[in-house]
């Protein structure tokens, strides 16, 4: 049996390994804010003797890793499977950015330099097809922390204080390396849309008070796990449809 042209074994397999991983990033979202290393002894000592999954996590990373194989399905070779395998290493890391981030308004540096680093071999490995993709991809890293980083800057030299922290700036330019120079400004405008949207309404619902700081992590990490599923030209036409308010009409 086949579901989008991938057989039905694949997404069983897949679907183990979300749960798998899904108790991972259980296990990394106590470790990270605390410094300690993620991969150590300490992991199978502690679920060894209290064993307590994480059900919510393990099934987000379940419906993660099964659409990802639905909607970009498995190719011939290596090169041509390297947008699933980069989505698949990533979204853990992104929902451990989500987790951390909105609960204590950290994204740990490790965290941040481990997508960096993984980022880095995916542009040396799209490289050894295509030179221009790695190009754009480092065009997308210095855009994205650009950006970010301009936008921080002025918020301190205007208000006092920095308009988001610098973990935002890492890892949006972390992000770029996995994304590409036009991806990443997508990433970018949606993430301060979806911050606008959703901060309104934890102020509509009395969640957030106007002087609370509110993460903007999580905004990134929608963004981007929209920018995984949907095609660019269709972000692209909704983007312009909301800022030009209905008049464009590509």
């Amino acid at each position: 049996m086949y579901l989008n042209d991938v057989h039905i074994g694949y997404y069983a397999l897949v679907a183990i390994l979300g749960l798998i991983v899904g108790e991972i990033v259980s296990w990394a979202n106590k470790r990270l804010p605390e410094y300690k290393s993620v991969i150590s002894k300490d992991f199978f000592i502690e679920h060894k003797m209290n064993f307590k999954p994480n059900y919510l996590l393990m099934g987000i990373m379940v419906v993660i890793y099964v659409s990802l194989l639905y909607v970009i399905g498995i190719k011939d070779t290596l090169i041509a499977n390297l947008d699933l395998i980069k989505y698949m290493i990533l979204a853990p890391m992104l929902v451990s950015v989500f987790c951390i981030d909105y609960k204590l308004q950290i994204i740990p540096n490790r965290l941040n330099l481990t997508i960096f680093e993984i980022g880095l071999i995916f542009a040396f490995l799209y490289g050894l097809s295509d030179v221009a993709i790695t190009i754009n991809m480092l065009l997308g890293m210095l855009a994205g922390a650009g950006i970010f980083l301009v936008i921080t800057l002025v918020g301190g030299l205007f208000y006092g204080k920095e308009a988001m922290g610098f973990g935002d700036v890492k890892l949006m330019g972390a992000l770029g390396l996995f994304f590409g120079l036009s991806n990443i400004i997508v990433i970018t405008l949606m993430s301060f849309l979806i911050g606008a949207i959703l901060s309104i309404i934890l102020l509509i619902a009395r969640r957030k008070k106007t002087s609370e700081y509110i993460p903007f992590g999580p905004f990134i990490v929608i963004a981007t796990y929209i920018c995984m599923y949907i095609p660019f030209e269709e972000i692209v036409k909704v983007l312009m449809t909301i800022f030009t308010l209905g008049m464009y009409q590509g």
